[in-house]
């Protein structure tokens, strides 16, 4: 079947339309599917509402997927009952307790595992509570990002190395929250995606350190200027969620945040990953 697609902004997304996920698809579509997410970056499904179940064995079309990666001693309350690998993303609370990760306010830019010395190519996130307000996903290409970086910023960082440490469940740099447990990691500033071939900006505000082998101080410019630069409204989709979406988006050239949204009401997402292919490079 031919794909029925829609952009979603100039530079990243697209919405593949009467589609039902709940349904087999076939080779060819499937395969169709993994194309039109190497050329749009993010893909989103509407109106899918798939069960925990299903959403693992969608997860599948696009890799094997990857497993949880913070210690299964801190997993919240919420995970016993879901299949391995799902990931609860939630505010909701029992006994004052968060059932779920990240469950409260804003989230600075970052990619998904890339804290890990494997990181995981592709999150994907299916909606089945959503408040009034808020909680709304925006996600920058890192393409688009990479290909306007000025000369005098791109130049210093060229074949350089970042370093990136991560305390699980921290939302904010600085904030002071998350868990103890955390994982560090060093990848190129600048990767090759595996499947296209295309340089991507691969450093964010809430993980991303320091450059290996470079003055701290002269290190923190280039980061700062690259990170102004990479979340420019100009590469950035903001996605206003709906009970049933499901999106898909490729950690090797985006990243994303999460605006603030009111505490007072539930927001319940269903997180699955997928495995990279192999070290970024």
């Amino acid at each position: 079947m031919a794909l029925k697609l829609r952009k979603l902004s100039p530079h990243i997304g697209a919405e593949i339309q009467d589609i039902d996920l709940n349904q087999d698809q076939t080779a060819e579509t499937i395969a169709a599917i993994n194309q039109a997410w190497f050329d749009n970056i993010i893909l989103l499904f509407r109106g899918q509402n798939l069960s925990p179940e299903r959403q693992v064995h969608v997860t599948g079309w696009f890799g094997r997927m990857g497993a949880i990666a913070r210690p299964k001693e801190d997993f919240p309350p919420g995970y016993g009952a879901l299949p391995d690998g799902v990931m609860l993303i939630s505010n909701i609370r029992e006994n004052g307790e968060p059932i779920g990760a990240l469950p409260d306010g804003e989230m600075m830019f970052h990619h998904d595992m890339m804290h890990a010395e494997l990181p995981h190519k592709a999150t994907m996130l299916n909606a089945v509570e959503i408040p009034s307000h808020g909680g709304n996903t925006l996600f920058a290409s890192g393409y688009a990002a990479y290909d306007t970086l000025p000369d005098d910023i791109r130049t210093p960082l060229e074949g350089k190395r970042a370093f990136h440490h991560y305390n699980y469940g921290t939302t904010v740099k600085g904030k002071g929250d998350g868990i103890e447990a955390f994982a560090e990691s060093s990848h190129p500033a600048f990767r090759t995606h595996d499947d296209t071939g295309r340089k991507a900006i691969y450093v964010n505000r809430l993980m991303t350190e320091g450059i290996v082998d470079m003055d701290q101080a002269e290190a923190d410019r280039l980061l700062a200027a690259v990170f102004d630069h990479s979340e420019s409204p100009e590469f950035v989709y903001e996605h206003e969620w709906q009970v049933g979406d499901l999106l898909l988006w490729d950690n090797r050239c985006s990243m994303h945040a999460r605006t603030d949204f009111p505490e007072t009401e539930r927001r319940l997402l269903l997180r699955t990953t997928v495995e990279g292919d192999g070290r970024p490079y």
